[in-house]
């Protein structure tokens, strides 16, 4: 029995709009948490030429209902997925996690194709070929690389490394004179369709490459490259050093705009709290001066409390009319000199003076 294709899975391609980080969907979810463990290998994954194979045993193929099911651990499903895995991303990591992940006992074998393979067929590559090995190598997700892989896997390639299924996605791939080159392998039932991970690939990385070739080439310069390793003319190397240090007078005008508005907008902020306070401080001491030298101010009040004092200090005291007089023996008048008058009284004291004139007549009469 055949695998499922993609018209029996939700989508082909993981959604653009929407998306998370490395082309992740929303329909996804968020994965469970795990404890914290170690879950990667030690060491990379060996090459195939370096695997022992008992060939005693025969090579007899599991069914997709078999593999479904699960294998013993002393006999996992051989899945085989092939490319060429230049400049090695996310995407090519996810590829490979699906078709690890196609049957609960799995054992992936890589196959990755040479340079000159690749050269011939598909184009020029930025990773040679012993980069491209490495790279696969170091994925947790693969147990065993297949260098110099072929092109289009034949029947012998199939039964050496006893490979039961083939993961790729479903796009058919026309190459080598051929409209698709796993169309005998999807005849056999052998094919394990796997999903694209949309907005990562090598082209889009080396798109963004070239469309910033001017920004990158700049960037290597500064990083100590030389011009001829970066392949740049003598005219366009002055003109990236010119365009650096015109970038870097550009940076130290924006910078220095920058601290100027946040000079100013500090200076801003203490004026108005100046202000503030010195508006406070003008309410309080106008308010003190009014209270000390308003209409109704304290001044006043002192002034008066004063000129009471005052008043009352230099002013007789006058005995209340309702408390009795007391009588007073009379004393012996003063005469003036040369005169026999006596001096002047008050009102008050006339009654007492007469008493006294009219004792100092008859005194005078006696003599």
């Amino acid at each position: 029995m055949e695998p499922p294709t993609s018209s029996r899975l939700n989508s082909r391609k993981r959604r653009k709009d929407g998306s998370g980080p490395n082309g992740a969907a929303e329909l996804d979810g968020i994965p469970p948490k795990m404890s914290r463990r170690s879950f990667g290998l030690r060491e990379p994954a060996p090459f195939s030429d370096e695997v022992e194979i008992d060939y005693s045993k025969p090579y007899v193929r599991v069914t997709y209902e078999e593999a479904m099911r699960g294998t013993p651990l002393d006999r996992p499903v051989r899945v085989y997925a092939d490319g060429i895995f230049d400049l090695f991303h996310s995407g090519h990591a996810r590829a490979l996690m699906q078709a690890k992940n196609l049957f609960p006992n799995t054992y992936l074998i890589v196959g990755v194709c040479s340079d000159e393979l690749t050269h011939n067929f598909k184009g020029f590559t930025v990773m040679n070929e012993n980069e491209r090995y490495d790279a696969v190598q170091h994925c947790r997700y693969v147990d065993e690389v297949v260098r110099n892989a072929p092109w289009t896997l034949t029947p012998e390639f199939l039964a050496e490394h006893r490979i039961d299924f083939v993961a790729h996605d479903d796009i058919p791939y026309s190459s080598a004179g051929s409209d698709d080159v796993y169309k005998h392998i999807k005849e056999a039932g052998m094919f394990a369709p796997t999903q694209r991970t949309e907005g990562i690939s090598t082209s889009d990385i080396i798109t963004r490459i070239v469309r910033d070739y001017d920004v990158y080439a700049r960037r290597n310069l500064q990083r100590g490259y030389t011009a001829k390793e970066l392949n740049v003319s003598f005219i366009n190397e002055k003109k990236y050093h010119l365009q650096e240090r015109v970038d870097k007078v550009k940076k130290r005008v924006k910078d220095v705009e920058e601290k100027s508005k946040e000079f100013v907008q500090k200076v801003e902020e203490k004026s108005i709290d100046l202000i503030q306070k010195w508006e406070e401080k003008s309410r309080e001491f106008i308010g003190n001066f009014l209270e000390m030298f308003g209409p109704e101010g304290a001044l006043k009040h002192m002034l008066k409390e004063g000129k009471g004092r005052m008043l009352q200090a230099i002013s007789p005291k006058q005995s209340p009319s309702s408390s009795p007089t007391h009588d007073r023996s009379p004393s012996p008048s003063f005469r003036w000199p040369f005169s026999t008058k006596t001096p002047p009284s008050s009102p008050a004291n006339r009654s007492r003076n007469e008493s006294a004139v009219t004792y100092d007549i008859s005194e005078d009469e006696e003599d």
